[in-house]
């Protein structure tokens, strides 16, 4: 067997990858499922943080940046094992998945905060003085001037650092997660040939690449108003 032969065969096997195939796109469907649950629950998170973060509580302020700035910190490997090996020592157990969707939804709730707060700041202040001027409240400024212009603005940085977490799912293997990677592993130990992870990346690339294009179209959709 020459050099590219032995190469087809580790990582093109026929066989083994007809043999598992499925178990490949059940991972993918982990995958997803995780996916959507993270950006939903950390997007969700973050805004309300930074909406909070707005009424300008001290306490409650220094708690945020506190969550944000140890989220931030935290490498997000550390915080799935510490969630999954950790609390059950104190009385918590979480499952893989479930560890996996709380350490990564706190991970992008975090950067999701600063990046939502740094849109609320962009705002120019004459927008708040005008609408107060008319005799808008706090809150109606704040829903109805503030938050639509600052939301267009951090569409862009949301949308790149949304894919980023996302592909953390793959981090959900650790912990028993038979998401795509996991999947690809458990199959590499059982047929003992890597061509399962050649799947894997397949699944990847189908599952990240119209992600990747839709942030790009994203981008340049709504770099369009602010060009010269």
């Amino acid at each position: 067997m020459n050099a590219w032969d032995a190469f087809v065969f580790s990582f093109f096997n026929a066989r083994v990858l007809a043999q598992y195939w499925p178990k490949i796109l059940e991972g993918l469907l982990v995958t997803i499922e995780l996916a959507v649950l993270i950006v939903l629950a950390g997007l969700a998170l973050g805004l309300t943080l930074a909406i909070i973060r707005a009424f300008g509580l001290r306490p409650l302020n220094w708690l945020i940046i506190f969550f944000v700035d140890l989220f931030r910190a935290l490498p997000s490997l550390v915080i799935i094992v510490l969630l999954y090996f950790g609390l059950p020592a104190a009385g918590l157990s979480f499952s893989g998945f479930a560890a996996t969707w709380l350490a990564l939804t706190l991970v992008l709730a975090a950067f999701s905060e600063e990046i939502f707060w740094a849109g609320i700041t962009a705002v120019p202040p004459g927008q708040t003085e005008a609408a107060r001027a008319l005799g808008l409240r706090f809150l109606p400024v704040l829903f109805l001037v503030v938050l639509p212009q600052a939301l267009r603005m951090v569409i862009p940085p949301l949308t790149n650092r949304t894919i980023a977490i996302t592909k953390g799912t793959a981090l959900g293997s650790v912990v028993a997660v038979s998401e795509i990677l996991g999947a690809a592993q458990s199959a590499v130990s059982f047929s003992s040939n890597p061509s399962p992870l050649t799947l894997g990346a397949i699944a990847y690339l189908l599952l990240f690449l119209p992600v990747v294009a839709f942030g790009r179209w994203v981008e340049r959709h709504y770099a369009k108003p602010f060009a010269r």
